[in-house]
């Protein structure tokens, strides 16, 4: 019997998630942070050329593909050059190493067990957007890894689009521009982008969750790094001597507001301990710190700076050291100055069937950043829910559309 074929989209999307791209913070200083993720920008340029995209670039020093498909108004009318963007890269919560993607026909809407021999399970109590998608087909993991819907199905839509626009010229459309990049979970997707070369009078990101998504405001954001310096000596005669600076971490810790991700939704801002390892003699805490709201953001940042000053004050000066580096800013600032970018997608959305649903990103987007550095990029949805975990899991049909989406984005300019 025949191995059954999907739509080009779904090709792309098991195609592209065999392929192990995942970014780690250590290395967040070099770009690309891993050599593997290369693997897929060469794959990507190879197939663009193939298609035959113009002005196809890989950038071999800092691994980012960039391609056009030029315009073919035939009248003389301004239409945008509109640019799409998604990243290559993988969260390394969760090993991306040897995927295994599994379609599940026809979901019936219950539970989904992903891995019976170690029990995980993607819950409808967890993940109530699966609710939606009951009839619809999904595609999951074996439970070992992520899927890296994030931002592999960004990818593979902004790739099928390209793909039908070049093989129907007829089609009449401006000039569209292409763009992939590295390490945008370790923060650095933007950090070399070629904006001028890129060549779009604006942009969407596509890099967001359900379908209809769509989020032209993110978090302020900061990192921390907090060195905590202890003294170790034999716990057997420790008695007012040791300074155990895992337990002087913990302070710390505690000594933060309980707004934390799993306490907050919506437009609540949170700390978030990201990682604590150590020992007596030196333990270090990195640390993130988000909220969209300007000023807000700042008091946040104020309140970790005065807990650390507060305990130098009790425990000693330099026990508690601070490290702290703004990330990106509330795009909000930049994209409400030019809402037809907004009003445009959300238009293409309603010409798909779909009732867009715009809210603030709880999160980061290379959009942030872009924005910031004068190419406005809001950010629109993929299908896929349950990111950076082994839960995560992909719509069929939600893909499907969102490919049609990014289709109207570009057609609907031309109807203006």
């Amino acid at each position: 019997m025949a191995e059954k074929t999907y739509s080009t989209v779904v090709e792309n999307f098991l195609r592209y998630v065999k392929i192990d791209t995942q970014s780690l913070e250590r290395y967040a200083d070099r770009t690309p942070s891993t050599e593997k993720q290369r693997d897929l920008a060469c794959l990507l340029r190879d197939e663009l050329l193939k298609l035959g995209a113009s002005n196809v670039r890989y950038d071999e020093a800092h691994c980012y593909v960039y391609a056009e498909i030029p315009s073919n108004v035939s009248r003389e009318k301004q239409i945008p050059k509109i640019g799409f963007i998604a990243h290559i890269d993988t969260s390394e919560a969760v090993s991306g190493e040897n995927v295994r993607p599994r379609i599940i026909e026809d979901y019936d809407g219950e539970d989904i067990v992903l891995n019976e021999e170690d029990n995980i399970v993607t819950r409808v109590s967890e993940f109530p957007i699966l609710q939606a998608c009951k009839g619809k087909s999904l595609i999951v993991t074996d439970g070992n890894t992520l899927l890296g819907g994030d931002d592999k199905a960004g990818v593979a839509e902004i790739m099928a689009m390209a793909e039908y626009f070049l093989k129907h010229p007829e089609v009449e459309h401006g000039k569209i521009c292409i763009g992939f990049t590295p390490d945008e979970e370790v923060g650095n997707g933007v950090a070399f982008f070629d904006i001028e070369g890129f060549d779009a009078d604006y942009a969407y990101t596509v890099d967001g969750g359900e379908l209809g998504d769509m989020s032209y405001e993110c978090f302020n954001a900061a990192g921390a790094t907090l060195t905590v310096r202890g003294k170790s000596v034999h716990p057997g005669s420790a008695k007012n001597i040791m300074k155990n600076a895992v337990k002087l971490a913990y302070e710390f810790i505690s000594a933060l507001p309980n707004e934390c991700p799993e306490n907050t939704e919506g437009y609540e801002g949170f700390y978030h301990v990201d990682s604590i390892r150590g020992d007596v003699e030196k333990t270090i805490v990195e640390l993130i710190i988000r909220d969209h709201d300007s000023e807000k953001f700042e008091q946040r940042k104020q309140i970790v700076r005065d807990n650390v000053e507060m305990l130098n004050a009790k425990y000693g000066e330099k026990t508690f050291t601070l490290e702290m580096k703004e990330q990106y800013r509330n795009m909000r600032e930049m994209i409400e100055k030019e809402m037809s970018i907004v009003d445009n997608a959300v238009r293409a959305m309603r010409r798909a069937g779909v009732e867009p649903k715009i809210s603030p990103i709880r999160g980061g987007t290379d959009g942030a950043r872009l924005s910031f550095d004068g190419l406005l990029c809001p950010n629109i949805c993929t299908g896929s829910e349950g990111h950076h975990g082994r839960n995560e899991f992909a719509c069929i049909e939600d893909m499907e559309t969102i490919v049609e989406i990014l289709k109207y984005i570009v057609l609907l300019p031309c109807d203006a």
